[in-house]
């Protein structure tokens, strides 16, 4: 899989902010793109995008509140950073209940945004990292048989190869062998680790 650039999404609908802000970006040699409006970015969206949003909290057609809950239907991981005008803060901060990473208010300092785009550019590299292990944990587990699934399982339960052969009323021997088989697979020899990579699929698992 071709690695994907990350990219400073600019959403705001006045041009000369729009413009100065993404020569400031492209100055600390950041790739940017901008948009006047919420609703063109999300002709533009899909689910590999990396990077951040910087989005204007008011803007016509579809303001900022809007756009967040679009990209939220949709299961956007983007990090968003919320830029407000004055007396906005009450909505910055209901976007980041929803869950936004950041706001700023106007007028802002440049460093001051600067900073809080470097720690959204960081907390995505590290939330697509994390995805990337859990796809590769998904594509191992769909490689093991129905059996080999069935041990696995009793395994990161914590039951002992006997027992598992009790249960399932097989040899120890074959317990062992599908065992062996399992974390042959999942590319482990740790029991301990095979227990981490199971978890970490499973967890916020409805089922």
């Amino acid at each position: 899989m071709a690695e994907t650039e990350q990219t400073v999404y600019i959403v705001e609908d006045d041009e000369a902010v729009r413009d100065s802000l993404s020569m400031l970006l492209r100055s600390e040699g950041l790739a940017v793109a901008g948009y006047e409006r919420a609703t063109r970015f999300l002709e533009d969206w899909h689910g590999g995008m990396q990077g951040c949003i910087v989005l204007d909290i008011r803007m016509p057609e579809m303001d900022g509140m809007e756009l967040q809950e679009e990209l939220i239907e949709r299961g956007s991981h983007l990090p968003i950073i919320f830029v407000t005008g004055h007396g906005d803060v009450p909505l910055a901060v209901e976007a980041m209940r929803k869950g936004a990473v950041d706001f700023i208010e106007k007028p802002y300092r440049e460093d001051q945004l600067l900073e809080k785009i470097r720690a959204a550019l960081a907390t995505d590299a590290e939330q697509h990292q994390g995805r990337e292990e859990k796809r590769l944990i998904e594509e191992q587990l769909a490689q093991l048989t129905p059996r080999e699934r069935e041990i696995m399982d009793r395994m990161v339960a914590g039951q002992a190869n006997k027992v598992i052969a009790i249960e399932l009323d097989i040899s120890q021997r074959t317990v062992e062998i599908h065992r062996s088989r399992v974390m042959h697979k999942m590319g482990t020899h740790s029991l301990a680790q095979l227990v981490r990579m199971v978890m970490s699929v499973r967890d916020g698992d409805p089922e």
